[in-house]
């Protein structure tokens, strides 16, 4: 047994580096959007409770986003749609200069 595996090749999936910016974009895209729905939430339970600590969080979190989405168009050798990433960055900048 131990023969066999050392003799059979091992095959390793790892994810590219396209999968792996595309990936981290999606997951902070995500975390950003959920602070921010957790925010709306306790607004409208009448609490302000670190509202202004969590949608500065939640903005760096999407201005991360961001970059990565950006390294994935880079890596992919395509263009990335900048009219849709600057409108993004902009609101993300002003959510995180507002508080």
């Amino acid at each position: 047994m131990c023969l066999v595996t050392i003799i059979s090749p091992v095959e390793i999936f790892a994810d590219t580096a396209l999968d792996v910016y595309m990936n981290d974009f999606y997951s902070k895209s995500n975390e950003a959007s959920e602070i921010l729905k957790e925010i709306e939430n306790s607004l409208k339970e009448g609490s302000r409770e670190k509202v202004c600590s969590r949608q500065k969080e939640a903005a760096r979190i999407g201005l991360l986003a961001n970059k990565s989405l950006i390294k994935a168009f880079e890596i992919e050798g395509t263009n990335p749609p900048m009219q849709a990433i600057k409108a993004s960055q902009k609101r993300w900048e002003s959510i995180l200069n507002e508080c």
